[in-house]
């Protein structure tokens, strides 16, 4: 029989925070508007100072002691933290292998520079890699002329990292251009 893999399931946090009556401390650590520190004052002085400037008091850090409230309008504040968080999720960049030959046809050529040319317009890096095997590693100046080619074909592009040998590899790093 064998061993049954059990998978560990990662705690949910569920960001809520409370807010006017919600509320459970005594004294609270106040921020106006402005975000100025107003000071440790009774919660019922924070309520009324928020009542009276028609806004909500929002409780920002509950493990403080006393928490941290914050004078605001409750709905941009959660238009603001939803923004955040959308922000956050933002596409990360990828690096991309592209894989060249210093014997390769014209095909293949034409086909890895499409390739490429896709990644880069996804926003994506790409990372040519050339691979000097047997007798071609007496070649470098060709293979890093190809290499050069290659880049050149593919229009606007920034270098991240310029062409390097190392041992029979040869890499660059490359970028969209602006």
């Amino acid at each position: 029989m064998g061993r049954r893999h059990v998978h560990k399931k990662r705690p949910v946090v569920v960001k809520y925070f409370r807010i006017n009556a919600q509320i459970r401390a005594e004294k609270v650590k106040l921020i106006d508007p402005e975000n100025d520190f107003v000071g440790v004052v009774p919660l019922y002085e924070a309520l009324e100072r928020a009542q009276t400037r028609g806004l909500d008091l929002i409780e920002v850090s509950p493990i403080d002691n006393p928490p941290v409230v914050k004078i605001l309008d409750h709905g941009k504040f959660k238009y603001d933290l939803e923004k955040k968080r959308q922000k956050s999720k933002a596409k990360k960049t990828i690096i991309k292998g592209v894989r060249l030959a210093l014997n390769m046809g014209a095909h293949d050529f034409e086909t890895r520079l499409k390739q490429t040319k896709k990644f880069l317009e996804e926003g994506d890096k790409a990372q040519l890699e050339m691979i000097l095997q047997g007798r071609e590693g007496i070649h470098v100046r060709r293979a890093f002329d190809q290499l050069g080619a290659f880049v050149a074909g593919l229009g606007k592009v920034t270098i991240v990292q310029p062409p390097l040998k190392k041992g029979k590899r040869i890499t660059a790093i490359i970028q969209p251009g602006n």
